[in-house]
């Protein structure tokens, strides 16, 4: 990791992004453009009884900080991105820039996260702009990873369960 204090900075800004329309306009994801047969319903992906237990809370922390972060990073800005530019993307540096391989990302990174697609599309444009920033596939996993953190201790501590499809 190059820049640990801005990924932790940048993470907690996506987190403050992703949840801010909710916050901000009451009824903002219940709009049709978010909730509709090509993006999906929010649905709450645990059963009730898994969102009284400390065991299953802590586990879906720990999924979201270090799994999801890590195989999305991987993925989307390790992989595609790269791989968008040049099919042999093993010989293209992280953080390498094209606009397509950009934007391509950053709207699948979008779409990947259903009716939250806006934020994700903006979350997606972020962390791909710090891809670019810092080259560093590890400063892209801890900003993800403390994105991630934030979210699930903002669904425990307001019950947002919707947060967590």
């Amino acid at each position: 990791m190059e820049r640990p204090a801005g990924s932790l900075l940048l993470g907690l800004a996506v987190f403050v992004l992703w949840v801010a329309p909710d916050l901000l306009i009451p009824g903002w994801r219940s709009h049709w453009i978010f909730q509709n047969p090509v993006f999906g319903r929010l649905n709450i992906s645990m059963p009730p009884e898994s969102l009284r237990s400390p065991l299953d809370l802590t586990l879906r922390v720990l999924r979201a900080t270090t799994v999801v972060a890590l195989v999305e990073e991987i993925f989307w800005r390790g992989w595609l991105m790269r791989w968008l530019i040049d099919d042999d993307f093993q010989t293209v540096p992280i953080g390498a820039y094209r606009f397509v391989a950009f934007w391509v990302t950053a709207v699948f990174f979008a779409v990947e996260h259903g009716p939250y697609w806006e934020v994700g599309l903006a979350a997606g444009v972020i962390y791909n702009w710090w891809a670019i920033r810092s080259k560093s596939l590890g400063d892209l996993i801890l900003a993800h990873g403390v994105t991630n953190a934030a979210l699930s201790m903002f669904v425990i501590l307001t019950r947002r369960w919707e947060y967590w499809m």
